[in-house]
């Protein structure tokens, strides 16, 4: 068969079974990145049917979609936004930072990976879901509730943190020395630095010059400009996804509103490929070793951001209630978990990166939406039970020190 044949009918197939693989999930009420990494396992090294003529064109459509998925992230937020964010939530950002980036580095160092490997794994369960939390929120109808912009801010901080963070990765997988990650970790601080200055001061300007009453030339302009922002940052060893998310900061108003609606689309249709492409490129035989450490960091990982999210809501006066809602919203990790192991997959410092990293993100995208609405009912009935024992101690039994329990109320969620 000829090779062009082959390629439109595997693609096809890619394309038609990802669109049944979301039409599933959407029934099933979860996020479809689980479905399609196991798409890509079961097309790829070792899995049941390799693919062959389209692998180029999904390695291609998987850097397209990463591109977009940092393009649309920083369509969300305005450069106020995000100075107002570092400003007044960058101890929570800390918090966040410390309590779930060290246990990635530490399992790697533990499993003998070496050092860049750790800094790698810690990025892999430091950053959650920003695509699958804000897609829980708005099943649970928590937009509107009090502890809802604790963890907006939390998940801007960790998105402001990978512009800083992803060129740190791509020099230290570069393998460049200490002079020449510092000059490029100097470029990326700068560059970012120029571009919220820029869209704070002059973001109505650009905006007003890319703007198109004409959705075919606004999508082209504003696609063309993220293409080559982000080639020109790769070819810095700033980060393509740096570039794109510094693009979606710089538009704002309409333009970002209309932008959005134009690209969603394919966004969605060029991020499944990336998940598929990543899913590709591991062997299923190599998950069953590593799935015991993968669980046992989801577990971990998973308490430390419900901590974290009761720590930063009690931070802002939320009550109990809100607190355990933040926390249990912030256990799902995914697109970005996946894109900063692929970095590390691609470089090949590790065999056993790719998989482990697999297997984690499936792990905490099926379990982050559970969390989300469920670790309130149960942190509330443990508290409850924790209460009513302490009501029933014996008469004769030493008086317990004295602790402040806060009340717990029975009324609906605040919003």
């Amino acid at each position: 068969m000829h090779s062009s044949a082959v390629f439109l009918i595997e693609f096809g197939a890619i394309i038609l079974g990802l669109g049944l693989l979301g039409r599933l999930a959407g029934r099933l009420q979860f996020s479809p990145i689980p479905l399609y990494l196991l798409a890509g396992l079961a097309f790829g090294e070792g899995g049941l049917l390799p693919l062959g003529a389209s692998e180029e064109f999904v390695a291609i459509g998987a850097e397209i979609g990463v591109i977009l998925l940092l393009l649309m992230l920083g369509l969300e937020y305005t450069a106020s936004d995000l100075v107002s964010n570092l400003k007044t939530q960058y101890p929570a950002g800390l918090v966040d930072m410390a309590l779930n980036a060290l246990p990635g580095a530490a399992l790697a160092l533990l499993l003998g990976w070496g050092p860049v490997a750790a800094v790698v794994l810690a990025g892999v369960t430091w950053i959650s879901s920003s695509g699958v939390i804000a897609k829980v929120l708005g099943d649970l109808g928590r937009l509107g509730n009090r502890e809802t912009p604790v963890i907006l801010s939390i998940l801007v901080l960790e998105d402001l943190a990978m512009a800083v963070y992803l060129p740190i990765i791509t020099a230290l997988l570069a393998g460049v020395g200490l002079a020449t990650g510092s000059v490029t970790l100097a470029i990326a601080l700068g560059v970012a630095g120029l571009v919220l200055f820029v869209a704070v001061r002059y973001g109505r300007v650009i905006s007003r010059v890319v703007s198109s009453e004409d959705p075919e030339k606004l999508l082209l302009v504003v696609l063309g400009l993220t293409l080559l922002v982000a080639g020109i940052a790769q070819q810095l060893q700033v980060s393509a996804a740096v570039g794109a998310f510094l693009v979606g900061i710089a538009l704002s108003g309409e333009v970002a509103e209309g932008t959005h609606n134009l690209l969603a689309p394919l966004r969605d249709l060029f991020a499944a490929v990336f998940f598929v492409f990543f899913g590709l490129h591991t062997d299923p035989q190599s998950i069953p070793p590593v799935i015991l450490p993968a669980l046992a960091l989801a577990v971990v990982t998973a308490l430390t951001k419900i901590a974290t999210g009761y720590w930063a809501a009690r931070r802002a006066g939320i009550s109990p209630k809100g607190r355990w809602r933040a926390g249990g919203t912030l256990v799902a990790r995914g697109e970005f978990s996946i894109v900063i192991a692929g970095l590390a997959v691609t470089a090949g410092i590790e065999p056993d990166l790719g998989p482990l990293a697999t297997a984690y993100v499936l792990i905490l995208v099926v379990l982050g939406p559970l969390t989300a609405r469920y670790t309130e009912p149960i942190a509330l009935s443990l508290t409850r039970r924790r209460a009513a024992s302490a009501d029933v101690r014996p008469v004769h039994a030493a008086p317990p020190a004295a602790e402040t329990l806060e009340p717990v109320q029975e009324s609906t969620p605040e919003r």
